[in-house]
């Protein structure tokens, strides 16, 4: 049995006409440690995705799965990385930290929780900044926190939804490497959401793609067979890490491509045809007033 599994997932949102299908059929398999990517367009559903497994949406059709039984809500044996750091302002890096302390360990002693805290700002290399508030910190900082407090709820599974795609490029790298050395030392299973191939490449076992929506679905999976840790600089020397990158970028081009004419066959022009001045039409002499008509056809 897989520790993760969805069965013939669908998801929609509105009524009536307004009824938008976001995800049809969706069959996914995740293993206990494995470290999985799922990667898509905008607007493809991924995020939809992710909250069926967190428990925030439930699916129309089919069933989500953890340990065999049915997701019926949130919980604390899956902590969730957002894009946009959901971080209190009002809190420092400790306190912020503390709430998903409090929430895990709420008959620990004072001085276990304190221990606990720290042991996780300490894994994300924030000690430094422990009493400093969000507003005082960096982009890439504020992520540290996230994932910091994600962790210290020791959830059974880590969900990251596209969690660096605000950062800029050396500080996502960094983080990248992070979030993998973290995960190596107890391979919590994990699930991220990108939109980012190489990122997939570096931190996944699998990358899956979502196809564009409406009715997205998952693509052919592609396996990723690099030893560990991975240095981009270093594989990017590596033929296979082209090879594998180029068959992934051109399966998504190919959908891209594919969903553009899908929709500009939705759509017929109407048979149009101008509308004549009868002077014209007739080959008459234009007179004035036929002149000052002929501004506003």
């Amino acid at each position: 049995m897989a520790f993760l599994e969805l069965r013939n997932v669908s998801k929609s949102y509105g009524t009536g006409k307004d009824k938008v299908e976001v995800l049809k059929n969706i069959n996914l398999s995740v293993e206990e440690g494995e470290f999985l990517a799922i990667v898509g367009f905008t607007g493809s559903g991924k995020t939809t995705l992710i909250n069926l497994i967190n428990g925030l949406h439930f699916p129309d059709e089919g069933e989500v799965l953890l340990n065999g039984k049915p997701i019926t809500g949130p919980g604390p044996d899956r902590g969730v990385v957002f894009q946009n750091y959901s971080l209190l302002p009002w809190l420092t890096v400790y306190s912020n930290v503390k709430l998903a302390i409090d929430e895990v360990m709420k008959s620990a002693s004072k001085k276990e929780k304190d221990a606990q805290i720290r042991k996780y700002v300490e894994m994300v290399n924030l000690t430094h900044a422990i009493d400093k508030r969000p507003a005082e910190l960096s982009g890439g900082m504020r992520q540290r926190v996230s994932v910091a407090r994600a962790l210290a709820m020791n959830p059974k599974m880590l969900l990251m939804d596209e969690p660096l795609s605000a950062l800029d490029a050396l500080t996502r790298g960094t983080l990248q490497e992070e979030i993998v050395k973290i995960w190596g030392e107890d391979k919590k299973t994990c699930l991220l959401i990108t939109n980012d191939v190489d990122e997939g490449i570096i931190m996944a076992d699998r990358i899956i793609p979502l196809t564009p929506g409406p009715n997205a679905t998952l693509g052919p999976e592609f396996k990723v067979d690099f030893a560990r840790p991975r240095v981009i600089t270093e594989i990017n020397q590596d033929p296979n890490y082209k090879k594998l990158r180029t068959k992934i970028v051109e399966y998504l081009i190919e959908l891209g491509e594919n969903r553009k004419a899908e929709q500009h066959a939705e759509y017929t022009l109407p048979d149009l045809k101008p509308v004549m001045p009868g002077w014209i039409k007739w080959g008459k002499k234009p007179s004035e007033t036929d002149y000052e008509r002929s501004k506003h056809i």
